[in-house]
């Protein structure tokens, strides 16, 4: 390694990719003993932590709400005469974008008919209850809630990095609470808990894009769904997106990121229009009243008195919090970089509505595609395996074959983009905020974290990933507590610095205009 590179290098990359290094040779040598240990750690942390992952998330919803209808909703993400880099129709697309992405399409119909077909939260199943409560669920899971997480950490990362100049770690923003020590032992600790974080969130959901794919490989041309598929596309991708680290080529990421938006809008379209449209469109607006009047209750639902309601919980909601947060470092630095010059309200508003109406579209219209089969009997579409459930339903559509393909593609270029996108955060969060990470730095990370997603998938499969997702959010979101304190503390002092500035200003002219 240079000279220079060393310089670039931070301490953190050295000690997270030394973490991320024994976690995959612990999966190579003692496969079965990593299964066991992440399964231990998930089930404590389920069970004896499940009440913590819902209050905090409904502590950052709530904060979240409090921000938007507060006097401090008027500060903007940047200095008081910033404008905003993009116009409003571009900048709600790159929020669509970073809310459209392989737990989508992966989850798009296997989530909604699980909850109708094999488990309902707590009606019975295949009721038109358990209906309702199949998509009020995924809204729930999908939704606000969801982007709050997101808006959390992309609100104070662009508030430091954009009104106070500070590094785009995360470290720096508590600065506030802990001052000169976050450039020290401390700050390091808290960066390396935010990039591991970061780097389980995204080989999960790496792990689940080449499920889907050998799923459907394996659903259309027969192809064995074997442990082995699953690595050699994981190779694939990782080849794919390592030629676009090293050459350069924003272009084509660019353009293969505009790609993604059009495939999912031609798929969405299309079942929207072959599917059952009108049942669609009404249980869309049925089941959007029903969350909006049952949020409150489900946000504090733990069901401690029934052991089965709380499995449920603790499989679904505590996963997806746990997901969620592992996954807003590197999503919140995306939609911070996006957001300059935006008020904290419209920021706070345009995160949390427009993503969320997305993804409830989305499973309104996948879900209940596939919901309608089984009610028709014309496939069973819960009996598939879970990364196979999407194809199963575009067969039963017309130009079945050609969606699937469509969808395929749209995993696979989502899979790279994905991939791509996150070494270079990773490469930023390990190099003290550099705008423009070294390659080699880029390529660490990006081995790493395709190494990750293979040796979980090889340990246990979906369960595997979901496992160590839960155990590496937990202490991420104790850090992402500690931001939001930070974040009031700093926005209340230069609101007030504001005021005053503001007061002697117009005193000044006053006194000027009086002759006094």
């Amino acid at each position: 390694m240079s000279k220079s590179l060393a310089q670039k290098v931070s301490p953190v990359f050295w000690i997270t990719i030394a973490i991320v290094a024994a976690a995959v040779t612990w999966g190579v040598l003692v496969p079965d003993h990593l299964k066991k240990v992440t399964l231990s750690i998930r089930d404590y942390l389920s069970v004896h932590f499940g009440w913590y992952y819902l209050i905090v998330v409904a502590l950052f919803v709530l904060f979240c709400i409090f921000m938007i209808i507060s006097p401090y909703g008027k500060m903007k993400l940047g200095k008081p005469d910033d404008e905003p880099d993009y116009s409003m129709p571009t900048w709600f697309a790159m929020l669509f974008s970073a809310g459209m992405g392989i737990g989508l399409v992966f989850w798009g119909v296997a989530e909604p008919i699980s909850h109708y077909v094999k488990n309902a939260p707590t009606a019975e199943t295949g009721t038109p209850e358990a209906l309702n409560e199949s998509l009020k669920f995924v809204y729930f899971h999908w939704g606000v809630h969801a982007w709050a997480i997101y808006a959390l950490v992309a609100m104070t990362l662009a508030y430091f990095k954009f009104r106070r100049g500070a590094p785009g770690l995360i470290s720096a923003t508590l600065t506030p609470i802990l001052g000169d020590k976050t450039k020290g032992p401390i700050g390091k600790i808290i960066d390396v808990i935010a990039i591991f974080a970061t780097v389980i969130g995204v080989a999960t959901t790496l792990g689940f894009g080449a499920a889907q794919i050998n799923g459907g490989l394996n659903y259309l041309l027969d192809t064995p769904d074997e442990f082995w598929v699953q690595l050699v596309i994981i190779g694939v991708v990782t080849v794919l997106f390592m030629i676009s680290a090293y050459t350069g080529l924003s272009k084509g990421i660019k353009y293969l990121s505009n790609t993604n938006l059009v495939l999912a809008l031609l798929l969405f379209g299309f079942v929207l229009v072959v599917g059952p449209t009108l049942n669609i469109m009404n249980v869309f607006t049925n089941t959007i009243g029903s969350y909006i009047k049952d949020v409150g209750n489900m946000s504090f639902r733990l069901a401690p008195n029934n052991d089965e309601q709380q499995t449920w919980i603790q499989d679904w909601t505590v996963f997806y919090w746990a997901w969620w947060i592992a996954w807003s470092p590197f999503v919140g630095i995306f939609i911070a970089r996006v957001s300059k010059g935006r008020t904290i309200r419209e920021f706070l508003i345009g995160v949390l509505v427009v993503p969320s109406l997305v993804s409830f579209l989305w499973f309104a219209t996948f879900g209940m595609s596939a919901i309608n089969l089984e009610q028709t009997g014309a496939a069973d579409i819960a009996g598939l395996a879970t990364e196979q459930a999407l194809f199963g339903t575009l067969m039963e559509y017309p130009l079945g074959t050609i969606t699937s393909i469509i969808a395929l593609c749209l995993i696979g270029t989502f899979f790279v983009t994905s991939a791509d996108s996150a070494t270079f955060v990773l490469g930023m969060q390990s190099t003290n905020g550099s705008l423009n990470p070294p390659k080699t730095v880029k390529f660490s990370w990006g081995i790493a974290q395709s190494a990750t997603a293979a040796i979980l998938l090889y340990t246990g499969g979906l369960q595997g990933l979901q496992n160590a997702l839960i155990s590496a959010a937990f202490p991420f979101s104790m850090i992402m507590i500690m931001m939001a304190y930070s974040f009031y503390k700093a926005i209340t002092e230069d609101y007030h610095a504001m005021k005053k500035q503001t007061s002697s200003s117009s005193n000044s002219d006053h006194s000027a205009k009086t002759g006094s």
